[in-house]
């Protein structure tokens, strides 16, 4: 009798446990052995750019010269360009330039193309066109940067500023938040990295104004840094790094200077040609 009881009492503990296994998701390893399915995680939602910024650009930025200042704040002759990793056809395109024909021909705005505007001598008004696309406008020549974050670059016609695709790099977690500045008082953000820019689909340009050329087939590579002094100055640091098969033996190099100011001094010009 005790073993019918027994019976018809561990026959729901059974067919409930049985039931329970067969509910659980299981998978089968290359050894035959079965055990619950690993569920992955749920997949993040993607960073918005603006939302997601490790510092803020926006605002007015004045460049400040501290080197090659004979080549940027005024005109170098024909023929003046060491330090630049010219190719012989570099070179004898170099030696042609003529400020004359490129007026003449409406190409005034040649050194002020994507892969040498940020080495002008200029201001900066930086703004969100909106949370995923980043407006660069600068007052020498009146140019006009678009910044694409989360898009591929997209056929069309070449132009001095070309297509750029940008995104946030270096990002450290959500919410890590970093020691007080020293001698600061105040918490440094609770995320860094740096921007990252590549830009094609150029029209031909001059990475310096005497007619120093890159061709359309040039990628500027770009990263933007940012940092403040425990003066309170804001600074911008450029790293422009440029590759062109055509005209350049190597990537030519340059990193420029920027300091937060305001629209006091902002004062758009057109393009020179010399």
């Amino acid at each position: 009798m005790s073993d019918g009881v027994l019976g018809r009492r561990s026959a729901p503990l059974i067919v409930g446990l049985a039931a329970l296994w067969l509910a659980l998701p299981v998978c089968i390893s290359a050894q035959g052995q079965i055990g619950p399915a690993v569920v992955a995680p749920p997949t993040a939602p993607p960073i918005v750019a603006k939302v997601g910024a490790p510092f803020d650009l926006s605002g007015y930025w004045v460049s400040v010269v501290t080197e090659d200042w004979r080549y940027r704040m005024v005109t170098p002759e024909k023929g003046d360009f060491p330090g630049l990793p010219l190719n012989p056809e570099g070179r004898r395109v170099a030696d042609s330039w003529d400020p004359a024909k490129d007026v003449a021909s409406g190409n005034q705005c040649k050194s002020y193309g994507a892969a040498a505007i940020m080495r002008v001598p200029t201001r900066l008004h930086i703004t969100w066109d909106n949370d995923t696309t980043l407006r660069i406008d600068t007052d020498a020549g009146m140019q006009t940067r678009i910044f694409h974050f989360g898009s591929a670059p997209l056929s069309g016609a070449p132009s001095w500023q070309g297509y750029s695709v940008a995104d946030w790099e270096g990002l450290r977690p959500r919410g890590f938040v970093l020691p007080v500045v020293a001698g600061t008082g105040a918490a440094r953000p609770a995320q860094e990295g740096y921007l990252k820019v590549i830009t094609t689909q150029l029209k031909p340009g001059y990475l310096r104004k005497n007619g120093v050329p890159y061709s359309a087939n040039a990628v500027v590579e770009e990263y933007f840094d940012s940092f403040t002094e425990p003066n309170g100055d804001t600074w911008l640091v450029v790293t422009t790094i440029v590759t062109d098969p055509t005209y350049l033996v190597q990537p030519f190099i340059v990193s420029s200077q920027y300091k937060k100011t305001d629209a006091s001094g902002w004062h758009p010009t057109p393009c020179e040609a010399k």
